[in-house]
This record gives C-alpha cells, sequence and structure tokens, in this order.
C-alpha cells in the first residue's frame, strides 16, 4: 500500500488530542492506514459480530483489555462504547490513546458529539488523491481514465477491474451500510434514487424533481439524501451568499466523493465511454474538486469550497475561501485552451473588485497569464494552495 498524504496530519493530531477519529467512505483505506501507523496497538473491529456483543453487553470488559488503547474499526457499531471511553479518556495523560476509524459520519459524529467533544481529533480520509495514484505502478494515462477508474485503493492495489468492481461496492453498500441509518425495504427503489443522483452530478440539486421521478415524497428524498451524506456517497457544495450586487442563486450542487462510483452509477462500463459520454463535463467537475477537496482534508486546510451562480447564469464552478480571500477556480474539460473559458472569472473579478484566479482544464501547459490568472493542466491541480 502507497504512503497516504494524511499520514502527517494524523501524526500532527496525535500530539493534541487523547484520541483520533479517522473517517471516510467504506474502503477509503481507512482500516489499513490505522494499523500501518500503529502496529503496536491492539485492533478490534467491530463488524465481528463477537466483538460487537462483548462491548456492547460488557462495555467496561471490553475496554479494559486495552490498557495502552487500541485501534477500534467501525466504532460508530457499538455507541454504547463512548460514555465509558469518556472515563477512560479524562483519567488518562496519554495522547493518541485509542484510534477510532468509521465509515458512517453521522453515527460516529453524533457518538462523538454526546460523550467525547473536545477529546477526539478528526482526520476525513477519502479514496486515494491523483499524487497517491501515480505511485502505482500502473496508473490511469488519461483524465478520462482516472475519471473511470475511480479512486478506491483495492482498484490499484489489487488491479481490479472497475466495471465490475464499483457494482458490487454500491450493492454492498446499499445492503450494508444503508441499513445502519435506516431499514429501506425497497432497496431497488434506493438505488435508483442513487442512479437519479449521479445524473445530476455538477447540478443544482432540485429536490422536487428527485421526488417526482423517483415517485416518492420530499421528506423521503431530503431523508435519503441525508443517507448518502453521512456515509460520504455525494456531497452538497453550498453556494456563497455574497451578492455582489447582484441576485444570487442559493441552491447547492450536487456531487459524488468518487467518480468511479459516479461511473458505475451512470452505467459507464469502459474508459472510452466517458469522453463521449453526455455526462463528460459534469465528471471532469467532480473529479476535479474531489482532487482538491482531498488536499483540503489530507493537510488539515481551514479553507472553505462554495461555488458562484446568479441569476443570469454567470458562475464559477469553485470558490475557495481561506478567510483572507476568495479564489475563483473555473475548471473545463476541454484539452485546448481558449479565451472562452475565462469569461465567468472574468465578469466575477469585475464585480467582486477581485484579481487572478485559477483555470483547470484538460489539457498539459501550465502558466501565469497577465491578468494574474493561472492556467492548470489537470494533472498539476495539486500545485494549487489551499
Amino acid at each position: 500500500m502507497v504512503k497516504r498524504e494524511a499520514e502527517k496530519l494524523i501524526k500532527k493530531y496525535l500530539k493534541q488530542f487523547r484520541s483520533l477519529a479517522i473517517v471516510g467512505p467504506r474502503q477509503s483505506g481507512k482500516t489499513t492506514l490505522a494499523r500501518t501507523l500503529f502496529p503496536r496497538k491492539k485492533y478490534v473491529s467491530l463488524e465481528n459480530p463477537d466483538e460487537r456483543l462483548f462491548a456492547t453487553e460488557d462495555p467496561r470488559g471490553f475496554l479494559a483489555r486495552f490498557k495502552n488503547g487500541a485501534v477500534l474499526d467501525e466504532a460508530q457499531r457499538v455507541p454504547e462504547l463512548f460514555n465509558y471511553l469518556q472515563q477512560i479518556l479524562d483519567n488518562t495523560k496519554k495522547d493518541g490513546l485509542f484510534i477510532l476509524t468509521g465509515s458512517n459520519n453521522f453515527l460516529l459524529q453524533s457518538s462523538i458529539s454526546q460523550s467525547l467533544a473536545g477529546r477526539v481529533g478528526y482526520v476525513d480520509l477519502l479514496p486515494l488523491s491523483l499524487s497517491e495514484i501515480m505511485l502505482f505502478d500502473k496508473q490511469p494515462a488519461t483524465l478520462a481514465d482516472n475519471i473511470f477508474y475511480g479512486s478506491y485503493p483495492e482498484v490499484y492495489d489489487k488491479s481490479r477491474l472497475p466495471a465490475v468492481w464499483y457494482p458490487s461496492y454500491i450493492r454492498t453498500y446499499i445492503e450494508r451500510d444503508v441499513k445502519q441509518l435506516k431499514n429501506i425495504e425497497n432497496t431497488l427503489m434506493f438505488n435508483r434514487f442513487i442512479q437519479l443522483c449521479a445524473g445530476r452530478t455538477g447540478q443544482q440539486l432540485n429536490t422536487a424533481a428527485l421526488s417526482n421521478e423517483c415517485g416518492i415524497d420530499i421528506k423521503t428524498v431530503n431523508a435519503w439524501l441525508a443517507i448518502l451524506q453521512s456515509s460520504f456517497i455525494i456531497y452538497l457544495l453550498q453556494p456563497h451568499y455574497k451578492n455582489f450586487n447582484k441576485r444570487v442563486v442559493k441552491t447547492p450542487k450536487l456531487y459524488f466523493y468518487d467518480t468511479g462510483v459516479a461511473c458505475s452509477l451512470l452505467g459507464i462500463r469502459k474508459t472510452q465511454e466517458v469522453a463521449v459520454s453526455h455526462f463528460y463535463g459534469a465528471l471532469v467537475e467532480n473529479f476535479c474538486i474531489n482532487e482538491l477537496l482531498k488536499k483540503k482534508y489530507n493537510t488539515g486546510s481551514n479553507t472553505k469550497f462554495f461555488y458562484w451562480r446568479d441569476n443570469k447564469g454567470a458562475e464559477i464552478d469553485l470558490l475557495l475561501d481561506n478567510g483572507k480571500a476568495l479564489i475563483p477556480v473555473e475548471i473545463k474539460a476541454a484539452q485546448t485552451f481558449n479565451d472562452n473559458f475565462l469569461k465567468s472569472m472574468t465578469w466575477w473579478n469585475s464585480i467582486a473588485g477581485n484579481t487572478g484566479g485559477t483555470l483547470i482544464y484538460g489539457g498539459e501547459q501550465n502558466y501565469k497569464r497577465s491578468d494574474k490568472i493561472q492556467v492548470i493542466g489537470w494533472e498539476n491541480m495539486n500545485s494549487i494552495k489551499l
């Protein structure tokens, strides 16, 4: 397994907190990373029925085995443990005693906020970044290849076929993870719902349209969207509300944490189908924003992500708010640069009193223009400062 970029952040947090929570999608590499970084700590998976039963029925006895702490995998499966963990952490002077991992952010965060607030540091571990993927011997060559193969470690570490692995991943997710949050009896309907979401990648969220097309009420739509968010399948990019004397859109945009999952849900079965797909532009946008999101999480950056759009259709794909300035980022799938790509950014700069920005495109050249706008090829996204 390749060295993960989040390792430096984890080691930093170990000196600041008595416990550490590593959260992220199932199969994003949380367990491998925790066991690699903490080989001397005992490892317990609470997916194991025997361990889960022990922890549920006798939390004190379960935790008494770990005088020097432990790695508790899928800790959200036994929320009863957290009250007892609180007592242990309050009575110790050791930092980094327990390492908690979880693939269900809602359940884990809920348990931590109730019992362990201020005692636990959070690290969000998403699937592999582009820089991490480049460390493998075999790696996707083109932008379309990277979108199709997605970012899950097993696809690269075990040379899995995306067209086979991702449908299995999605099925397992629905049958196991979703039921932890809500017992959805009609899994076929839920699968249809996720597919409809995939068809709206990079678009403004329209719950009414999802309700009509899926045949479910708005309340159910919102509940299912919450499930997809808390289990790291989708995220909603919020709009920036500052209007700059213009009426702005206040509806979030929907993205998938992994484009391999999105491609599978869209019925894309070959890498050659990606670039000719009706969804190619949206998938490129999703892929690039994901890469910057991974950099944010891997480094512990406080930069906030937004998008901006006015009521006339002028839009900035991504606004990076670092607390000092708003940095506009535009994303284009084309391999050849065109000045028209900068039309929205130039307009936004004029009304915001801003200069500069970044354009990410499907080509290879990287340069800074006289208007201070950086043009960056997709393979060099990691150079963007957060």
